[in-house]
């Protein structure tokens, strides 16, 4: 297994781990499998990222890494993980997810400079009722 996949596994039983704690109510431990997880699949991102024709595996850890990234309110972090996503090749799909990631982390801060509070979770759960 190369070094990209044995990171991404280790980040993906991770994430699932952090789920099973979340569910089980031991946050703080979810918290720190959730930070692990991301440590891991930047770690394999970053292994993939000067290979621009290794879509859509360089694209999709990317994302996995930045939404991890965000979970861990690492948003700086996140928004480099999307721009080198985008920069390359990514398909049409991930590209558009890519895009919904970056939305979600600058749209309330965007509208917090505009004067308007608004929790982005609460108006989801709005939207989709």
């Amino acid at each position: 297994m190369s070094q990209i996949q044995s990171l991404h596994k280790q980040a993906m039983d991770l994430a699932e781990a952090a789920a099973v704690a979340r569910l089980r109510g031991a946050l703080e431990l979810a918290a720190q499998f959730t930070r692990q997880a991301f440590e891991q699949e930047t770690q394999a991102a970053a292994l993939i990222a000067s290979a621009l024709d290794a879509e859509p595996t360089r694209s999709v850890l990317h994302r996995s890494a930045a939404s991890l990234a965000i979970e861990c309110g690492e948003l700086r972090m996140a928004e480099r993980l999307i721009a080198t996503a985008l920069s390359g090749n990514p398909p049409a799909e991930i590209a558009e997810e890519l895009k919904d990631l970056f939305i979600q982390i600058n749209l309330s801060q965007y509208l917090k400079r505009q004067g308007i509070n608004i929790d982005i979770q609460e108006l989801r759960g709005l939207v989709n009722q």
